[in-house]
């Protein structure tokens, strides 16, 4: 069964190595022949959240229609985010708030990096309940990215061979999660 899954990625520093993370995911799931879609703030520059889209009532601004259009679509969302200060970075934050139903009967995975040797578990930890609170609960596994700047090469390939396999074991649960999901939002969902 062929998924879709947007991946939203959570920076917009001018030296951000995370997209790194994202490219290899994007890579990695596109080629076990799903649908994937990178969402970076960079490119869907999203205000500051003042309304969410519900809020706009059909009247929304472009940039937010073609990102409810995309999480409509999906199966499931890879969460793509660095730790900043040992929490959620504050434009993966805005990004996620923006919306709700959307996400709802979702099931999201968290792939988290930093420059040290945690990978940015800690801010994971945060984004794991903002995840259950937006209604795309997040699936047991996390895939942290430990020293990302060495282990992802820019074109978004990894300089350890070791990690393809918690790569593997992660995507595989994530693939389980969405397609259980996906069946059972066709036969109708709780509320």
């Amino acid at each position: 069964m062929s998924l879709s899954i947007a991946i939203l990625y959570g920076s917009v520093r001018s030296e951000r190595v995370g997209i790194r993370a994202a490219r290899y995911l994007q890579h990695q799931i596109a080629a076990r022949g799903h649908t994937v879609t990178l969402v970076d703030p960079e490119i869907y520059q999203l205000p500051l959240l003042d309304k969410m889209y519900k809020e706009f009532k059909g009247d929304a601004p472009d940039v937010m229609e073609k990102l409810a259009t995309i999480y409509r679509a999906a199966d499931a969302f890879v969460i793509v985010g660095g730790e900043y200060n040992n929490g959620i970075p504050p434009a993966l934050k805005n990004l996620l708030d923006h919306f709700l139903e959307e996400y709802f009967w979702r099931p999201s995975a968290i792939a988290c990096y930093s420059a040290g040797q945690f990978g940015g578990v800690r801010g994971a930890m945060q984004l794991r309940m903002t995840l259950g609170e937006l209604g795309m609960p997040s699936i047991p596994s996390i895939l942290p990215f430990p020293r990302v700047a060495s282990l992802v090469a820019e074109d978004g390939t990894v300089t350890d061979e070791r990690f393809a396999k918690s790569t593997t074991r992660f995507l595989d649960e994530l693939e389980w999660y969405a397609k259980a999901l996906k069946a059972q939002r066709a036969t109708g969902v709780p509320y």
